[in-house]
């Protein structure tokens, strides 16, 4: 943007010449324009006053308007008329246009509007102060397309006579146009202000008041009509033609005959595989996978164990430890030999009331929605679930079953049996577990009595694991008197829930190990005890009768019967004679 104002030059005849006022910079953060020290085009000396002043004249040039400005000089002082041709190329900081000094202008040039929007600035027909009327000679500016040369020719006049001549000025499109001719103003006159150097800044230059203009030296006519035709530089390389884009069709036959197809593959893909189901964190195989990994590690580490309870066992100290603890020390004489048929009947009558106790525990402890309730007749509002109710009801007839065993065992005696009498229990015990470890099981007679191991396994399970499943299952069944607020909080149902479930995991690995070491330690002898009360106190006596172990294995298919029938379909019959039985 260039803003340029103009006054009346020294009216008076001061006959002194006049520099250009400088405006704006052409680019940002550039120097003012144009650069200082440049007089305008045709100045003349003092008492040229009545020089005519030549109005602006802009028109767009058409598309075959040369790129390089043409500056052609006339050829005399009298050449007055001759064109001076100037055309700037797009993209190009345009020639310094040949202005002749507007001394007495008598129509101002107009710039940019002030505010966006608005007019041309100055109003038209304003007229700098000091202007006096002269002749005018159009000055032609025009706007050139991007096709003229890039470098500008100037040809300087060859005398100071041709300052009415015409001058054509070309612009290409983006280009600033070429500044037209300004009067400087008088000395002392109001400066006219024009757009802020920065964004947001004050109008410039300065108010203030305009000082007389330095006039420019008057050049000799020698050397006007010197050459100063400016070396034209070559014009830029033509762009290369951007290729037109290749379109897609039909691709070109292969060059040789094709003899590899794709396979089913390239067009058939295989439907995923179903996740495999799993049985808690893993699935059917993971888990094989764990109990054969888990097998192999705990087979290996006893059998580490057996190796050293053997080296131990050979040492003389511990010779000596078997010899004075056999693991197993002799009973009272009072205590009764042999077992009678009363404890085998109530033996068997435990086993299958705990298999069937702890398997409608496990299924109370994964039931999250039960199918079918029970509610006592009295109590509608007391419902429960029917495995509930199944499970206490066999809890009942195991706790009958048991105060009919502790009462015999007292009244017969054979309480001695299974309740040491002895401190020599205690390293007894470790002896025979010891025995147990290395595999030289002992020998004892269990007509007669059992090992110190056994008899604390027995003493544990009867008068210490059995009473505390009992007393915690009563806190968790509907027996309970939840009215009682103070019975409530010295025993809280967390209590009970945290004892129960251990105590059964402790009846399990019970069972398994003592049905293990039956099998292990004369199947047929124990097994005659346990079932058929067959003994004698020669250990080989009954060591190959049968008779035990056929009881056994229809005690086996009594349980499994019972454990198969456990279900909704054959308990709801049984449950509707002590209650009401309803589905979800």
């Amino acid at each position: 943007m260039a803003s340029s104002g103009s006054g009346s030059g020294s009216g008076s005849g001061s006959g002194s010449g006049s520099a250009l006022r400088r405006g704006l910079p052409r680019v940002p953060g550039g120097e003012p324009w144009p650069p200082a020290g440049v007089a305008p085009a045709g100045a003349v000396p003092a008492g040229a006053a009545s020089a005519a002043s030549t109005p602006v004249e802009v028109a767009h040039a058409v598309a075959s308007a040369p790129a390089n400005p043409q500056i052609t000089p006339p050829e005399s002082d009298a050449a007055a008329s001759a064109p001076v041709q100037v055309a700037h190329s797009a993209g190009m900081e345009p020639a310094f246009p040949q202005i002749t000094s507007p001394e007495s202008a008598t129509a101002l040039r107009r710039g940019l509007p002030r505010v966006p929007g608005g007019e041309p600035w100055p109003p038209a027909g304003v007229a700098p102060a000091g202007a006096v009327p002269a002749a005018s000679t159009p000055i032609e500016v025009a706007q050139a397309v991007a096709s003229a040369p890039a470098n500008p020719q100037i040809t300087p006049p060859e005398s100071n006579a041709a300052a009415s001549a015409p001058v054509q000025v070309a612009h290409s499109a983006g280009m600033e146009p070429a500044f037209p001719r300004v009067a400087p103003p008088e000395s002392g006159a109001a400066l006219r202000r024009g757009l802020p150097r920065v964004p947001g800044g004050e109008p410039w230059p300065p108010e203030g008041l305009a000082t007389a203009a330095e006039t420019a030296p008057a050049a000799p006519a020698a050397s006007a009509s010197a050459p100063a035709a400016a070396a034209p530089a070559p014009a830029p390389a033509q762009p290369a033609a951007t290729p037109a884009a290749e379109t897609e069709g039909p691709r070109a036959p292969l060059p040789f005959t094709r003899s590899v197809w794709p396979g089913r593959a390239a067009t058939h893909r295989p439907a995923p595989r179903p996740e495999p189901a799993r049985i808690g964190p893993f699935t059917k195989v993971q888990w094989a996978g764990a109990v054969v990994v888990g097998g192999l590690g705990l087979l290996f580490a006893a059998a580490m164990v057996v190796l050293l309870v053997r080296f131990l066992l050979s040492l003389d100290g511990m010779r000596d430890f078997l010899a004075t603890y056999p693991g197993e020390y002799h009973l009272p004489d009072a205590a009764p030999v042999g077992i009678p048929a009363w404890l085998g009947w109530q033996h068997f009558f435990n086993a299958f009331l705990m298999v069937l106790i702890i398997r409608s525990g496990l299924t109370i402890r994964r039931e999250k929605r039960p199918a079918v309730f029970w509610a006592p007749k009295n109590n509608p509002k007391g419902k429960t679930s029917l495995t509930i109710w199944f499970h206490q009801a066999l809890d009942i007839f195991w706790l009958v079953n048991g105060v009919v065993f502790i009462v015999l065992l007292f009244v017969t005696g054979q309480w001695m049996r299974i309740v040491p009498t002895s401190w020599e229990v205690i390293p007894n015990a470790v002896s025979a577990a010891l025995q147990y470890v290395s595999l030289d099981w002992p020998t004892e007679n269990g007509w007669v009595n059992y090992n110190s191991l056994q008899q604390l396994a027995y003493f544990a399970t009867v008068f210490l694991a059995a009473p505390l499943a009992a007393i915690s299952g009563y806190r968790m069944s509907g027996m309970w008197p939840k009215g009682n607020a103070k019975l409530s909080a010295a025993y809280p149902i967390e209590w009970a829930r945290k004892i129960h479930f251990p105590v059964m995991l402790y009846f399990v690995v019970f069972i398994v190990i003592h049905v293990a070491l039956v099998l292990a330690t004369g199947a047929l002898r124990n097994l005659n005890h346990m079932y058929a009360a067959q003994g004698s106190v020669d250990p080989t006596a009954y060591a190959d009768n049968w008779t035990g172990f056929w009881m056994f294995v229809l005690s086996l298919v009594a349980i499994a019967a019972a454990w198969v029938a456990a279900r909704p379909l054959v308990l709801a019959p049984v449950a509707r004679l002590f209650g009401t039985v309803s589905g979800r």
